[in-house]
């Protein structure tokens, strides 16, 4: 055995401090050299902000936009004569409902109050308390 054969059994490592960041290695998923290396560097794409932006329709079938029924209680229809058709115009005419986006709004009759004049009741939904007190004060619904 001479000197110059000598080995160490176990030879220096030095260890390289690169990327850090858990068992990326080297650049840690920061990619290259330059401004997307860099600590802070967080541009995203524009269309994706944009889209981000929009809001999601939520809701099956997306059945959350579809216009509700206006509610309008059987009591407050003594305003029209007796023999009267009643449809939502009719009702938009004599201020029992409003307007929705511009157009007449499907109209649902409850069964609140009690009705004293015979109308006939047509293009409008009815419930089924409103439609026995309707019936019972000699008016029909079509």
């Amino acid at each position: 055995m001479q000197l110059h054969t000598l080995k160490r059994e176990h030879p220096n490592k030095k260890s390289r401090q690169v990327g850090r960041g858990g068992t990326r290695g080297k650049t840690s998923g920061r990619g290259g050299k330059g401004q997307t290396a860099r600590a802070g560097n967080k541009r995203r794409p524009q269309m994706r902000d944009i889209i981000k932006k929009i809001p999601k329709l939520r809701g099956y079938r997306f059945a959350s936009h579809d216009i509700k029924a206006s509610p309008v209680n059987v009591g407050s229809l003594n305003v029209f004569a007796t023999g009267a058709i009643i449809s939502p115009a009719t009702l938009f005419e004599a201020n029992l409902v409003r307007r929705v986006g511009g157009k007449l709004p499907k109209v649902k009759i409850l069964g609140n109050g009690e009705i004293t004049v015979k109308v006939t009741i047509t293009d409008c939904i009815t419930s089924k308390t409103a439609k026995e007190k309707i019936e019972k004060a000699g008016g029909s619904i079509k």
